[in-house]
């Protein structure tokens, strides 16, 4: 029997190479390894994870600025509060947004999920890259990747973030929080992290 086929690990500037070619990547994080894609590829991963088009993806950036950009101007208050306290972190905030990052990750919706992770190499990438559209990286219905080998199980095509082994994570998803109005969130979904002093419904 052949033995399985270890990741395929390379530099953030070939990362950045292989996304400006279209390609999905595998790169680490605080939460969970994840795939990773340019925004106007984010099909690539629906593909990829046989995953439903209604489910949208997550933008992952280095910076607030750089993810509030697409974002409507209501929530970029609050959204900036729990970023100075949370983020980098496991948090993602599910903010009202129109234009191409809307587009591109939730196709006829109206809000985009958020998040700068708590990843150094990661965070590297994403300063050269831009921000990224992101899932777990597991197909659609199967327990997500823990670990690179485990991702490079489901997806050995694909190339890794380097260096590896990457820096220990959680293994558990970020808490989603998504904005209702001013000074108002929902927990759409408990994770690793949960903020304190914010108003939040159920």
């Amino acid at each position: 029997m052949t033995a399985p086929r270890g990741p395929l690990v390379h530099s953030i500037a070939s990362i950045a190479r292989r996304l400006q070619a279209s390609e999905a990547v595998i790169i680490p994080t605080d939460t969970l390894p994840g795939l990773a894609v340019l925004p106007q590829n984010a099909e690539t991963i629906w593909t990829l994870k046989q995953r439903p088009a209604d489910k949208p993806l997550i933008l992952m950036g280095a910076t607030v600025d750089a993810l509030l950009e697409g974002v409507d101007s209501r929530c970029h208050n609050d959204a900036k509060t729990l970023a100075a306290k949370h983020w980098p972190g496991a948090i993602t905030l599910v903010l009202p947004a129109r234009g191409p990052y809307v587009d591109y990750l939730n196709p006829g919706g109206s809000n985009i999920g958020c998040r700068i992770p708590a990843c150094a190499v990661t965070q590297n990438l994403l300063s050269f890259s831009g921000p990224l559209a992101t899932s777990s990286a597991n197909p659609s219905g199967q327990s997500a990747a823990t670990t690179a080998l485990e991702a490079a199980e489901f997806f050995p095509d694909l190339a890794q973030l380097g260096p590896q082994p990457w820096p220990r994570h959680s293994g558990e998803a970020s808490t989603v929080l998504i904005w209702r109005s001013v000074g108002c969130w929902r927990i759409a979904r408990h994770g690793a992290v949960m903020p304190e002093g914010i108003n939040a419904t159920e």
